[in-house]
């Protein structure tokens, strides 16, 4: 015999001859089991983008967190139907009054315990000085709370954000950071300086870390025809960072949501290993190289030229890759 945990309170608005009933638990709340037996790995708040179909932001990021282990509570700073390399999309974008009531009403109910917040991409100054609210609210729970920020602002000498969100960032979010996802061009806009050379990219770390985040990692960098990540770690305020540097092989695509794949897989991968960076980076790195292919070659059985257009990413189908990559690039240490 099945019993009932719950009691029912008659609803006073009849439809069609039958009656609606309430249900009213008369029992206490279970606990929150990600609270009350965390993971070993974490608790992540990510606030993204979100598209119903294809993988980009939320999309792109929670799922892998997940198959490494940690629970994600997502919120989506925007749901539209789909991204906006296509012809048209249709949707909504959250804003900051918004985002604090899912705050509170998470605070309510005792549940802004998070081992890590991460956050993409941010359309406007207003809905980023909420994000750094958020910020402190969840250290003032967790005073460890790591920040995993990727800055998108845009790529390839290209702003996609107002420029005003660009001194918000510089200014605000970098010295709270933990660790800082930029691309080159991003990295340029933090620093104020161009990166046209490896040490240049050294040195924007040397920046960053000055500014902030303990651990800065500039994802892709193109020189003189070459791809490649740099990535830096100060263990120490003060402290001479170790860097490295990963060479990467570059795949004739384009593909969406890579930049939030990479940055989520930093995550997983440093928190697994906070104390190498650079492996870390040689997981993060093999895994999404390992999916591009898997999506290249997917688009070329059908026929389809990957050159004609950016491609969704095949991130289901690759979650072998994600779970336990082989590691084809390694990183390369600076003295």
């Amino acid at each position: 015999m099945i019993h009932t945990l719950f009691s029912t309170v008659p609803e006073s608005r009849p439809l069609g001859g039958f009656s609606f009933f309430r249900v009213r638990s008369s029992v206490m709340a279970p606990p929150i089991l990600s609270l009350a037996l965390p993971s070993g790995t974490g608790r992540v708040l990510s606030i993204q983008s979100h598209t119903v179909q294809g993988y980009v932001g939320n999309k792109s990021a929670v799922f892998p967190l997940q198959l490494l282990g940690y629970d994600v509570d997502p919120i989506n700073s925007v749901q539209f139907s789909n991204h906006t390399g296509y012809p048209t999309f249709k949707g909504q974008v959250l804003n900051g009054e918004q985002l604090r009531d899912l705050i509170e009403g998470l605070a309510g109910n005792d549940l802004l315990y998070y081992t890590h917040l991460l956050t993409g991409y941010i359309g406007s100054v207003s809905f980023l000085n909420t994000v750094l609210e958020v910020v402190n609210r969840l250290r003032s729970i967790n005073p460890k709370l790591m920040y995993v920020c990727d800055p998108v602002m845009g790529d390839e000498g290209k702003l996609y954000v107002p420029p005003e969100l660009v001194s918000v960032y510089r200014e605000k979010v970098v010295p709270v950071a933990s660790m800082l996802t930029p691309n080159q061009f991003e990295a340029e806009q933090l620093t104020g300086s161009r990166i046209v050379s490896e040490e240049d990219g050294r040195e924007a770390c040397r920046i960053l870390h000055a500014a902030g985040p303990s651990k800065v990692v500039i994802t892709s960098i193109n020189i003189d025809g070459n791809l490649l990540l740099i990535g830096s770690h100060q263990k120490e305020k003060g402290q001479t960072p170790a860097q490295f540097k990963i060479m990467i092989r570059k795949i004739p695509a384009y593909f969406t949501g890579t930049g939030d794949l990479m940055t989520a897989l930093l995550l997983g991968w440093s928190n697994k290993y906070p104390d190498n960076l650079d492996k870390a980076a040689e997981l993060a790195v093999s895994s999404l190289q390992a999916l591009l292919v898997k999506t290249l070659g997917d688009y070329e059985r059908v026929g389809y030229d990957p050159k004609s257009s950016s491609l969704e990413i095949r991130l289901i189908q690759s979650q072998d890759y994600i779970r336990n990559p082989e590691v084809k690039y390694t990183a390369e240490k600076y003295n």
